[in-house]
């Protein structure tokens, strides 16, 4: 399927591996221009190297001034204004309310939260200037079902949540759309350091689907939202979980 996004510039933050990964790789057999980003330089010019029309950029998105500055790097890599915003960061620390200090969550918030608050308020106004873009965030299905132990990843991707929500309202009206995409378990690099093979076995049984998802398949997902024909979706929040997700809304 021809999503109609060959030449666009866009970026996507934590894609060396993991689901950012998938989606840039979807985004790169699109026909875009993909900026990738991540903190380690061989692991991201590896991924680099297997996707079509990539630039690799080390960056750090932990703070608000490191999602600032992935922008505007890629923005000189393009040489022109980014079309494609997929924001995206690793999660903080696993806990559980008694076992997370309230320290830990300034720097929740600044991953998960602040970065995304960021990167949109660095790119999102020359997208309204050219009448055309996308913003996409990889969020998680804990933002509607809250899941154990990870309380400081569900705190700050619900903040980020209503932050993209309300964004998308003030932009629809000027061609930018405003979505996020909630995973439920994959197999990645961090579900499984967090439950390990054997419990991310019965993990999977849990799974109304019966299986834990392929990170190929949500990258496809992911770029369908940032396609010319999800151009009438926005303020949307997508759960990709196996039925994980259970409530009605």
């Amino acid at each position: 399927m021809d999503l109609g996004i060959s030449g666009r510039k866009a970026l996507v933050a934590a894609s060396s591996a993991g689901l950012g990964y998938a989606t840039a790789a979807a985004l790169g057999q699109a026909g875009c221009l993909v900026v990738i980003s991540g903190r380690n330089e061989e692991r991201l010019h590896e991924a680099a190297a297997s996707i079509p029309n990539t630039i690799p950029i080390v960056s750090d998105v932990s703070t608000p001034d490191g999602a600032t500055s992935l922008i505007e790097d890629a923005e000189k890599a393009f040489d022109s204004g980014i079309d494609i915003l997929v924001t995206n960061a690793g999660g903080p620390p696993p806990g559980d309310f008694a076992s997370t200090e309230v320290d830990a969550y300034s720097s929740a918030l600044d991953l998960n939260l602040m970065s995304v608050i960021a990167m949109c308020k660095a790119s999102v106004p020359g997208m309204q200037k050219r009448k055309w873009g996308r913003v996409l965030a990889i969020t998680s299905i804990s933002v509607r079902q809250p899941i154990p132990n990870i309380m400081l990843s569900n705190t700050a991707r619900a903040g980020a949540t209503g932050f993209l929500k309300t964004l998308a309202l003030e932009v629809a009206k000027d061609g930018v759309t405003v979505n996020s995409i909630q995973p439920g378990f994959h197999a990645t690099d961090r579900v499984t350091s967090i439950y390990g093979d054997a419990d991310l076995n019965e993990l999977a049984k849990t799974v109304p689907a019966g299986k834990i998802g392929k990170a190929e398949d949500f990258g496809q997902v992911a770029a369908f939202l940032c396609s010319e024909q999800a151009g009438y979706i926005t303020g949307a929040a997508l759960p990709v979980a196996g039925g994980t997700y259970k409530g009605l809304q």
